[in-house]
Parts: structure tokens; sequence; C-alpha cells
């Protein structure tokens, strides 16, 4: 297999001739996208038989950062996302030409279908009802497929967190919370903190709820991770599948409605995301009726546990737009946890 490669430099024509099983003559690139734990770059190939031979542009994804100690687990899951489980499950997302990376995860190379001219949902300005249904309707291609599959615990980047994983992580939030708070002081209101330290002490008990409603999670399905279509046709596609897991269905379902749409957006448009979301369930196989609203309820803990840790753990260099994000995101999914009142269910 080919070595994975950490630059896009080195994305040689060679190399990528080695990768793709065609002669490339030349490449170009250019970069695109605003990831946290990682970067994107556009190719524009050349091959040696001429026009025809191969996609003419793809999209290579590499690590970013110098220490990647606590984001390599996660290049390990994307990785093994389109190696193992993609052709599994009936979610739209790009193809992948190939996926290589080191023992560790350190250091890994994606190259995935170009959608262009698709474009990313914008997190900060949030979206309608439209293409939140569309979301939520691709959502469900993924979590119908292997819903309630014992095998996704045989997989080795997906194992399931016990108790004591579970108390871990509760603590390692906290301590997030903290840098958090410090960090953001002077944007938060005084009444953020206490709710987040309540998220944390709920997380070992939520962490581990009804686990005989499971699936395979994306664990940050969110607007900047999704590719709408132009034009309005309902097209979207997911992408960046590094938090990839197993765990309850309502934490993706709720993480997407409560980071993505502005509050009033989301109170009155839940109940029809929610039974959009079911109606397309049942054409994966779940039985009618499985989901409802109070799944939602449980899974609105996801978003400060998601947007806390990514704001706390992210290897890129902080900017005015991540800052922006994550406390769009934070402030959203608190409103969202005070209406629907997760604690009550956990």
């Amino acid at each position: 297999m080919n070595r994975p490669v950490d630059h896009v430099d080195e994305l040689t024509p060679t190399w990528l001739s080695h990768a793709l099983g065609v002669g490339v003559a030349a490449v170009a690139t250019e970069p695109i996208g605003h990831g946290q734990i990682g970067e994107n770059h556009r190719l524009f190939l050349t091959y040696e038989a001429g026009p025809g031979t191969g996609p003419p542009t793809l999209v290579a994804k590499f690590g970013a950062g110098t220490d990647r100690s606590i984001v390599a687990g996660g290049y390990r899951k994307e990785v093994a996302f389109y190696r193992d489980f993609a052709a599994t499950v009936a979610v739209r997302t790009p193809g992948c030409h190939h996926a290589a990376r080191n023992d560790d995860g350190s250091v890994f190379t994606l190259l995935l279908d170009d959608l262009a001219p698709a474009e990313p949902g914008d997190q900060l300005a949030g979206c309608g009802p439209a293409r939140a249904r569309a979301a939520v309707v691709n959502l469900a291609g993924l979590h119908g497929p292997r819903w309630g599959d014992p095998a996704l615990f045989d997989h080795p980047e997906l194992e399931g967190v016990d108790p004591e994983g579970a108390a871990f992580l509760g603590d390692i939030f906290d301590g997030a919370v903290t840098t958090f708070v410090d960090r953001y002081r002077a944007d938060l209101d005084g009444g953020v903190e206490p709710l987040l330290r309540r998220v944390a002490g709920a997380i070992p008990s939520w962490i581990t709820a009804q686990p005989e409603r499971f699936t395979l999670l994306h664990g940050d399905y969110r607007l900047d991770n999704l590719l709408f279509a132009p034009g309005g046709d309902g097209g979207v596609h997911a992408v960046d599948w590094q938090t990839l897991t197993v765990g309850h269905p309502g934490r993706d379902l709720a993480y997407f409605c409560e980071t993505s749409l502005e509050p009033e957006v989301r109170r009155a448009h839940q109940d029809d995301l929610v039974a959009s979301y079911s109606e397309a369930l049942a054409g994966h196989g779940v039985a009618p009726g499985t989901v409802g609203l109070d799944d939602l309820r449980l899974g609105t803990l996801q978003g400060p546990l998601i947007t806390v840790l990514g704001a706390v753990y992210a290897t890129a260099e902080r900017s005015e737009r991540a800052d922006a994000m994550f406390l769009t995101m934070l402030r959203r999914s608190l409103a969202a946890i005070e209406d629907l009142d997760p604690f009550a269910l956990v």
C-alpha cells in the first residue's frame, strides 16, 4: 500500500500514480476549507493517457499541526470509515479513491471525490428548515443500516464506553470547561459556566444511558461538515469522519439541530425534523415510531461536549472565525438544553 504523505508537496505524480493505479503526468493544487484538525487541498490532475483517464479533480486530506497525540485517534477513525464502513451505510459522502495511514494514525492521506460546486454549510449563519431536513434525512442513511448492529463493537476504532470510561470523559470535559470559560469569559454571560458544570456532572450517566439504543455515529454532524448541492435540490454529503463512534442515535440528531439552527428556527421545526428523520429511518429498516422527541432531548448534551472539547483541543491555530463558531455553537446548544431539559432523562 502507498505510504501516507503529510503535506501537499509530497503529492507527486509518481505517488499519485501508485495511489490511483493510473499514470498521472502532472498535478496542481489549491487549499480549501476551514478544518481545525486537518487540512484539505483540491488537486487538478493531468493524466499520461490524456483526459478521461481519471477524475480531473480530487480532494486530498491530511493531518494538521505538530503535536498529534490527541487527534491521531480521530485520523484513524476517518481512515477506518472510508475503508471499512462507507460501503455498509447509505449516507451520502464523497467516494474514496485512496485511504492510507501510518501505524499510530498520526499521518494519513485521503483522496476523495471532489463534489464541487457543492459548498459547505455556514456554521455561523446557520440554516433554514429545507437544508435541515435534507441533512437529517441523510443522517438516517448513516444510522439506519447499522442500527443496533453488535458487530460495530468488534471494530478496533469503535470500542464502547464503559462506566469507567464515561467517568473519565466527564472529568476531561470538566477540565476543558475551565479552559474554555477562562478563554472566552468576556463573551459569556454568568449562567454559562454553571450550566456547563451541570453538563459535566451528567456526562457519565448520559453517555451510558439507554445502552440498547445504538448505531454508528458521525459525532460531529453539523453544517461545516456537510456539503450542499447548489440550486436547493436537496443534495447533501457528509464529510470529516474523525469523531466516528458508536452510541445513542439522538446524539447526532440533536447535535445537528442544536448547533446548526438558531433557537427560534429549531423550536419551530424540531418536531418536523424528528418526524422526517424517523420516516427516513423506516426506509432503512428501522421500525416506524422507534425515534421520537425524547431522543432529540437526550442527545442535546452532545452540543456542549463536542463544542468545548473541540475549542480546547483543536490543533489548528486560533482564529477569529473559529472563536466565533465555537461561541455560536455553544450559545445555540445551551438554548436547546434549557428548552428540552435532557437532565430529566438521564
